[in-house]
């Protein structure tokens, strides 16, 4: 069985919106100057142990657009290769980057891809299809990178009004740049 493990990178006051730079904010890109070799290195990792990605439309759309039409890098080149499955409502087929739209349930989709066998399946972002798959009681593992930076604006993680959940501390990691990785599982 597959397991489904949302990875997101967060600030210290909760803001998960654009870290990269990919979208058109006024606070994009600040996760860049944390992605260190040992935090490559992380995310190497976790996208080895997956063969899958699985994203929402905007986080599809960022991503696909910046990573796309690159290759050089062990990290990029494994993470184009991989099949992508996209939770949208607008978009539909087949799509660049070497994904599809998830058709019908979602929810029901990710439930019977998990029972075959293979790797993980990461989820990048997309902290409102999150808590879709939250609700669903999906997601079998939170990796939440907490970057040393407070914006003051912007998408929360875990907005004021979304699903509860209970999780347990499985690991802590905290990175030379002053990162900190924590993960966490399911409480039950």
């Amino acid at each position: 069985m597959r397991k489904l493990k949302a990875s997101l990178l967060v600030t210290l006051d909760g803001v998960v919106q654009d870290p990269g730079g990919f979208g058109e904010t006024d606070q994009g890109g600040w996760a860049g100057p944390f992605f260190t070799d040992e935090a490559r290195q992380s995310a190497y990792e976790q996208v080895m142990a997956a063969d899958y990605f699985l994203c929402g439309r905007l986080t599809y759309e960022l991503l696909s657009k910046a990573w796309g039409n690159v290759s050089g890098s062990d990290y990029l080149d494994r993470v184009n290769a991989m099949p992508k499955l996209v939770a949208s409502r607008t978009l539909t087929g087949r799509l660049e980057w070497n994904a599809t739209v998830i058709d019908g349930d979602v929810a029901e989709a990710i439930r019977k891809l998990k029972q075959e066998p293979g790797g993980d399946i990461v989820l990048y972002g997309s902290a409102s299809f999150m808590q879709t798959l939250m609700k669903h009681d999906l997601i079998d593992e939170f990796r939440i990178s907490i970057h040393p930076i407070v914006l003051g604006r912007g998408k929360r993680l875990f907005p004021e009004v979304g699903e509860t959940a209970r999780l347990r501390l499985a690991g802590a990691k905290a990175l030379d740049s002053g990162v900190t990785i924590l993960t966490y599982l399911p409480a039950d």
